[in-house]
């Protein structure tokens, strides 16, 4: 097991802060707004802006256990978009019989409930300074 490097930059623990607090934005306006879950995660301008906040500070956090960080976070964007075209894709010909129309909200629905989980377990790892799998 290779050795975990302390941060040296105590302002990329603040900066990991922001970038889940951008996805949880992206994530209350998908509970509260006109859209799900996941579509304000995957197309939000917050959760965007985290992304490639995420890309243009990885490599500084690399060997740390913020790298677990901005990894899971990372994976969870990607992910959830992932599973979003496979549920639309597999939704789409079975709305022609009709059940489509319950397999679509019902996936995205699961997937948004996923998201908010990843997004919670992640800032409560990152307040306890532990790193994710």
């Amino acid at each position: 097991m290779s050795q975990i490097i302390p941060v040296q930059n105590p302002s990329l623990v603040t900066y990991t802060h922001v970038i889940y607090a951008l996805h949880l934005i992206s994530v209350l306006i998908g509970v509260t707004g006109a859209v799900t879950i996941v579509a304000s995660f995957i197309f939000g301008v917050p959760s965007i802006v985290a992304l490639v906040m995420n890309y243009a500070r990885r490599r500084e956090v690399a060997g740390t256990w913020l790298e677990s960080h901005f990894s899971w976070q990372i994976r969870t964007f990607w992910w959830a978009l992932l599973w979003s075209v496979l549920v639309f894709t597999i939704s789409a010909p079975l709305m022609l019989v009709l059940i489509g129309f319950l397999t679509a909200p019902l996936g995205i629905a699961i997937i948004g409930i996923w998201v908010l989980y990843r997004v919670l377990r992640g800032w409560i790892a990152l307040r306890s300074e532990q790193p994710l799998p």
